[in-house]
C-alpha cells in the first residue's frame, strides 16, 4: 500500500486531504483481506472486491454504512491499488477490473442569493468585539471577500502567499488541486478589503509571528488553518443568520458555489467558468449550469401567465 499511495503522491499530485482519504480506505480493504485470511493482492478475486464494496455501503458493528459518495471513493482507492499492483508485477490480474463502483447521485451545488452573499460580507468584518477596523475583523472581511472574489477553494486561500497577490494588477496566482496554478481576476471589493488588512492589519499580527508569507493570518500571526477560514465563515454566517436552503450551514465551498453560479448567471461562458475555478475538465463546470436552468424554471413559474395549468 505504501509503495501506491507513494505513485499517489509523486505521480498524481493528491492533496494531502485525497491521500489521507485513501490511505484509510485502503487500510480498511486491506483488515477486511486479513480477517478473511487472504495472503496478498495476488491471491484477491472480483469476489471479494464486490463483497467489500457492498460491506462498506451496508455498514458493520464496527462502522455505519458509507453515503454513496464516500463508497464510490472507496472504490476508486481499492481498484487504483489493484491497477498499481499488476503494472507492478505484483500481481498476475486485476480483480477490480469489472467491477463497478456506485454511482453518487447528481446533486446540485448550493449557491447564496447575491443579496444573500453581499450580507454574509457586510457582517464579517463586524465580528470582532474591538470593532469594525480591529486587526481581527479586517482580516475576516478580506477572507471573505477573497473567497468569493475568486472562486478559490479554501485550501487555495489559505495556501496564497503575499507574493502571489497584484493587488494594482488585481490578480492572484492561487495554487490548485495536483500542483496546478493558474491567475484569476480578484474583483474590486476583494481587492479594496485585502489592501486594507495587508496595510492596516497584517504587518502588525506578522511581527507577532515568524515571518510566514502567507496572506492571512491566525490571531498569533501564523499561517491560517483551514479550520480557522472555516470558524471564521461559520460565526459570519450566524450572525447574518444564513443558511443553504434552510438547513445547511453555510461552507467555504458554498463561496465558491456562488462564485460559479452568479458568473454563469451574468451570461459568463462556462470554459471561462472552468479557467477561473481550476477544474481539469469543463465536465465538472457543467453542474453548475443545471443551478442556473432551475433558476430560470423558477422564475419563469412565477412570472408566465400561462406557466401552471
Amino acid at each position: 500500500m505504501r509503495g501506491y499511495l507513494d505513485h499517489l503522491t509523486v505521480e498524481r499530485g493528491l492533496s494531502a486531504n485525497t491521500l489521507s482519504s485513501y490511505r484509510r480506505d485502503l487500510e480498511r480493504y486491506l483488515a477486511t483481506l486479513a480477517v478473511a485470511g487472504v495472503p496478498d493482492l495476488a491471491a484477491v478475486g472480483p469476489g471479494q472486491v464486490e463483497a467489500h464494496l457492498a460491506r462498506l455501503r451496508a455498514g458493520d458493528e464496527e462502522h455505519p454504512p458509507l453515503a454513496v459518495s464516500s463508497a464510490a471513493r472507496a472504490a476508486s482507492a481499492v481498484r487504483g491499488l489493484h491497477r498499481f499492483a499488476l503494472r507492478e508485477g505484483l500481481a498476475g490480474a486485476d480483480p477490480s477490473r469489472d467491477v463497478r463502483p456506485p454511482t453518487p447521485p447528481r446533486r446540485l451545488p448550493r449557491a447564496l442569493p447575491v443579496d444573500a452573499v453581499a450580507r454574509l460580507l457586510e457582517t464579517a468584518g463586524s465580528l470582532t468585539a474591538a470593532g469594525d477596523q480591529a486587526p481581527l475583523a479586517l482580516r475576516d472581511r478580506a477572507l471573505l471577500e477573497f473567497l468569493y472574489g475568486t472562486g478559490a477553494r479554501i485550501s487555495e486561500a489559505v495556501g496564497a502567499a503575499v507574493d502571489d497577490l497584484d493587488v494594482g494588477e488585481g490578480t492572484v496566482l492561487l495554487r490548485g488541486k495536483g500542483g496546478r496554478t493558474r491567475l484569476v481576476p480578484i474583483g474590486g471589493y476583494a481587492v479594496e478589503a485585502v489592501r486594507a488588512w495587508l496595510v492596516r492589519a497584517r504587518p502588525a499580527l506578522a511581527a507577532a509571528g515568524r515571518g510566514t508569507p502567507a496572506v492571512f493570518l491566525n490571531a498569533r500571526g501564523g499561517p491560517l488553518t483551514r479550520q480557522g477560514a472555516w470558524t471564521i465563515l461559520r460565526r459570519a454566517a450566524e450572525r447574518a443568520g444564513l443558511s443553504v436552503d434552510g438547513a445547511q450551514a453555510v461552507s467555504p465551498h458554498t463561496l465558491r458555489h456562488s462564485y460559479a453560479t452568479h458568473l454563469l448567471d451574468g451570461g459568463a461562458d462556462v470554459r471561462v467558468v472552468q479557467e477561473l475555478l481550476g477544474h481539469a475538465s469543463v465536465t465538472t463546470t457543467q453542474v453548475y449550469t443545471l443551478v442556473t436552468v432551475e433558476r430560470l424554471r423558477e422564475v419563469y413559474a412565477t412570472a408566465h401567465p400561462r406557466a401552471r395549468g
